[in-house]
């Protein structure tokens, strides 16, 4: 039964969303804690290390709590299910997408989805933040910190264009350094 539950939510939830693996990730979460496979703070961590491994973060996601729910079956079936969605609709909007592309509704379309796929992923962010206990109301050593690195990875990012690769080890070493 966990083997089927895990293809059918992510075959849903790949055919469902739009925008890439961190669009998803809402979906995700509320598919873990639906099933309770994995709590929401190992969820986080999992996302952590998906989005840091090499591949597309969905996949290593669901292959991660496939993993954590169901072993290695679990995690095959997870993979199955989130990458097949891509596959049928990849081959089947490129037949017809290349006829398509510049008609004025799906031009339409497309605009009307942009700043959804945004919400989803500063939704998202925010989820993950409230399930870390890293937003709160009171100022602490923690929470100041937290900000910092935020700041300065994202001034790293956006002014510098550094390379996420590095912003990701410089923040893992800032970690290290300010909570050992």
């Amino acid at each position: 039964m966990v083997l089927w539950e895990l293809f059918k939510t992510f075959f849903i939830t790949g055919f469902v969303s739009f925008g890439g693996g961190y669009a998803m990730i809402p979906i995700i979460e509320k598919a873990v804690t639906e099933y309770g496979w994995i709590s929401a703070e190992r969820l986080t961590n999992m996302i952590a290390i998906a989005g840091m491994s090499p591949g597309p973060i969905a996949a290593n996601s669901a292959i991660l709590i496939g993993y954590s729910a169901a072993g290695i079956s679990g995690a095959i079936v997870s993979a199955i299910g989130i990458l097949l969605p891509s596959l049928i609709l990849v081959i089947t909007v490129a037949a017809f997408f290349v006829k398509l592309h510049h008609n004025p509704l799906v031009e339409r379309m497309f605009y009307g989805l942009k700043p959804l796929v945004t919400s989803l992923i500063i939704f998202a962010a925010i989820k993950f933040a409230l399930a870390n206990n890293m937003i709160n109301l009171g100022i602490s050593f923690r929470s100041i910190s937290y900000c910092l690195i935020f700041g300065l990875s994202l001034f790293a990012l956006l002014k510098l264009r550094w390379n996420p690769v590095y912003v990701i080890i410089l923040s893992g070493l800032l970690g290290v350094a300010l909570y050992s």
